[in-house]
């Protein structure tokens, strides 16, 4: 088992903690860094997923065997345990004494020396103990689901009333679970017939998506970026319910479509596809570097029709009013739908909770104007809060007579929705995600 891929998990895991960095985003960053690949990569990846994903369960055990609490060791020393404790606990592959030793040779060369010795001591006790483990307490039923999967306590008050303990039980472990990527076929190049075959061709392991036409789901990808596929432009990766938010937009060749929340441009991507690339799209966001990202992705899937514009969505631009034919606003919000993908999400602290709402108003109330009498505006997010959804589209419509939800088609199991629809994790396969259809009046 290789030292360096822990070595890397570390340093990611540091990252994260201390300069607030989005653990995918680091992870990539070091990964390429350090120069890991292969198997070494894989398993750097699996530990600093995995550690993120199961945190506070992996910091219940190491307090039941360690004499400080975690709060009061010194860093990195609890985050060189946690990665020790995960190898044990849930990496069947790996030896015990291989994730003992390891952890120890880390707490040496991060200069805890001192410290080496209490995670040596730590963590033998708990892989002596694993097969008989201290139970989480289940008195408490917020704290017992909290610790078990690792989900923060006003995080599971906020979903039991939304689903029961049955179903908040299955959320939260799908939210633990690592669900496959999913690339969506650029039908402008290529179809999903002839990706599949190639995919299988360069040792990809490709499966059709159950019921997303032209979809294929990726395991066993490595890089992806380095697939001759992928350079050629024949698919994106994108998830299966943000593709949804496109299909309700039902844009047609020949409309314009304005895309106010653009970044990273998989939606503007999908709508170009969609129309076949006869069209106009113009897809915007605040930062000139994540408009770079979009129009590097238009060109390598050889889309001409996708224009890019630095825009706050939230001020009022009149030179594209009632211009459109299509309005998407894929809103700012908080995130909660992507955790099984973004993990660390669960962590950050909940206070834009409150004024998400706010903000996701004022740029719904602005993209309003840009849609042409008898034009659609969808708004989505990647969150399931009623608070970032239906609350907001309802106060909307209460100062916007001229619109209305409306009615819209998605292929089966999900079929019609009554203008709007939540898509979960545990029910659906997909990210947690809202999706809302209006109609302006003519």
């Amino acid at each position: 088992m290789s030292a360096p891929a822990r070595e890397t998990a570390l340093r990611v895991l540091i990252a994260c903690r201390v300069n607030g960095a989005w653990a995918d985003a680091a992870l990539k960053a070091h990964l390429s860094r350090d120069g890991l690949s292969g198997p070494d990569a894989a398993l750097c990846s699996r530990i600093v997923y995995g550690v993120l994903q199961n945190q506070l369960l992996l910091d219940f055990y190491i307090t039941a065997f360690c004499s400080q609490k975690p709060e009061h060791l010194q860093p990195p020393l609890l985050d060189i345990l946690r990665i020790g404790a995960y190898q044990i606990l849930f990496l069947d592959k790996v030896p015990d004494s291989a994730a003992v030793n390891t952890s120890v040779e880390l707490a040496k060369t991060a200069k805890r020396g001192q410290a080496a010795g209490l995670v040596n001591a730590v963590l033998r006790r708990l892989a002596r103990s694993r097969g008989a483990l201290p139970p989480i307490p289940e008195r408490d039923e917020v704290r017992y689901l909290s610790t078990l999967y690792s989900h923060p306590r006003w995080l599971v008050k906020r979903i039991l009333p939304l689903l029961g303990r049955e179903e908040t039980e299955l959320l939260l472990a799908a939210n633990n679970s690592q669900p496959p990527a999913a690339a969506q076929v650029n039908t402008c190049r290529t179809t999903a017939e002839r990706l599949f075959e190639e995919l299988q061709a360069a040792g990809v392991g490709a499966e059709r998506h159950p019921w997303l036409p032209d979809c294929l789901l990726l395991s066993g990808t490595g890089n992806l970026e380095r697939l001759d596929a992928f350079q050629r432009g024949a698919f994106y990766i994108q998830d299966v319910a943000a593709r949804l938010a496109v299909l309700a937009l039902d844009v047609r060749p020949g409309e314009r479509l304005l895309d106010v929340c653009a970044a990273p441009g998989g939606k503007s991507f999908a709508a170009a596809i969609a129309m076949g690339d006869r069209g106009e799209i113009l897809a915007c966001d605040l930062h000139e570097s994540k408009l770079k990202r979009i129009r590097e992705g238009a060109e390598r899937l050889g889309l001409a029709c996708i224009e890019t514009s630095a825009a706050d969505g939230r001020v009022f631009h009149p030179e594209w009013a009632a211009g459109f034919d299509a309005v998407l606003v894929d809103a700012p919000c908080s995130g909660l739908g992507i955790i099984r993908k973004k993990p660390d999400t669960r962590y950050k602290k909940p206070d834009s909770l409150f004024t998400l709402p706010v903000v996701q108003h004022d740029i719904l109330d602005s993209a309003a104007a840009y849609v042409k009498p008898g034009g659609v505006l969808v708004y989505s997010t990647c969150t399931f809060l009623p608070e970032e959804n239906g609350q907001v589209v309802d106060t909307f419509l209460s100062e916007h007579p001229a619109f209305s939800r409306e009615m819209f088609r998605l292929p089966p199991p999900l079929g019609e929705a009554p203008g709007e629809v939540t898509l979960w994790p545990h029910r659906h396969g997909t990210d947690g995600f809202y999706i809302c259809r209006m109609r302006r009046q003519a």
